[in-house]
């Protein structure tokens, strides 16, 4: 029999199924086509349109409290700014005239507090920084013109000296005047106003005087040997050479040791006073930053904290994610390796 004949053989007796087999199987379309409706999946969304919702919705939260919270903190740290700032006005104040002596007082009567005590016998650098405050712009002038005078009476030099007048004048002058001098340059110096600060520094330089003249004892001592050495007619040129070579050596060491002993007999001999006369403005003026600024700062501030926050729950939910999604992927392996058997059987 051909294939055409065994076809059309099939086709003529295929078996007809029964009346309640026919009714069965209608009866379970009907059900599999009329699931249960279900409350859960009409609330489900992509994870997608979840995380594109969600991610800028975290977001526009934590700048939103950021801006709130920086706004109502920076009306806080300002009356906390000023209370602090009137407190210590009032302290000053109230503090004995002692400690703050008045401009123009005789040198007689600051020399206690600004006494500085130079050992003469001894190489040193002394250093003074002071600050005077004066009534106004006016007085800065008078006290630098002061302080210039003075350091010509003493027997000192200007170094520099920089004077600006305006509602806020100031000056800045650096002198050098003798070491024995210096005690009477910072006292006259400290009666040109209120004493704001004062600092006087003292650095020993007798050891390295000392060592220096060691030193050039030593290499004048050897330059007169090489000399008298050279001096002997008997010598052979290389011999020769070797010495004069060794002479010009020692008498270049001896001009270098020349010119350090003199540079720290030089600072030994001048001490440096650095004076800074300011008025009230400069010195009281306590800048507020704006509204604008102090709310930024605060709402940086609240942004980091949230961050900090942020990255200490994602720290401590890791290994929960992870195991979750282990098990995900667990699950998800062995259901496709189940199917794939089914399938193979």
């Amino acid at each position: 029999m051909t294939s055409p004949d065994l076809i059309h053989e099939l086709t003529a007796t295929r078996p007809v199924a029964p009346t309640a087999l026919r009714a069965r199987v209608r009866e379970i379309t009907t059900q599999d086509a009329a699931p249960k409706a279900s409350f859960w999946p009409q609330l489900r969304l992509p994870m997608r349109r979840f995380a594109l919702v969600a991610v800028p919705a975290a977001a526009t939260l934590a700048i939103a409290s950021a801006g709130v919270l920086g706004v109502a903190r920076s009306d806080d740290n300002v009356a906390a700014l000023r209370n602090d700032f009137y407190a210590q006005e009032s302290s000053e104040k109230l503090l004995p005239q002692a400690t703050a002596p008045q401009p123009n007082v005789g040198a007689a009567d600051q020399s206690s507090g600004s006494a500085v005590a130079p050992t003469l016998d001894r190489a040193q650098r002394i250093s003074a920084t002071l600050t005077v405050e004066v009534p106004d712009s006016d007085g800065v002038s008078r006290a630098a013109q002061k302080a210039l005078d003075l350091t010509e009476s003493l027997g000192g030099h200007v170094v520099s000296a920089n004077v600006a007048t305006g509602d806020q004048g100031s000056a800045a002058l650096v002198v050098r005047v003798p070491v024995a001098k210096v005690q009477e340059a910072i006292v006259q110096l400290s009666a040109l106003g209120r004493i704001v600060s004062q600092q006087v520094t003292i650095d020993d330089l007798q050891e390295n005087l000392d060592r220096l003249q060691r030193r050039e004892r030593s290499v004048r001592a050897q330059i007169a040997l090489v000399v008298a050495n050279l001096e002997n007619e008997s010598l052979d040129a290389t011999t020769r050479a070797q010495l004069e070579s060794r002479l010009r050596t020692l008498r270049q060491e001896l001009r270098g040791l020349r010119r350090d002993t003199a540079a720290t007999n030089a600072e030994a001999r001048m001490a440096t006073i650095q004076l800074s006369v300011v008025t009230p403005g400069v010195l009281g003026a306590v800048p507020v930053p704006s509204r604008l600024d102090r709310t930024l700062d605060e709402a940086l501030n609240v942004l980091v904290w949230e961050g900090v926050i942020a990255l200490a729950i994602a720290i401590v939910a890791a290994p929960f994610a992870l195991l979750l999604f282990a098990t995900w992927l667990g699950r998800k392996l062995y259901r496709r390796r189940e199917e794939d058997r089914l399938l193979a059987t």
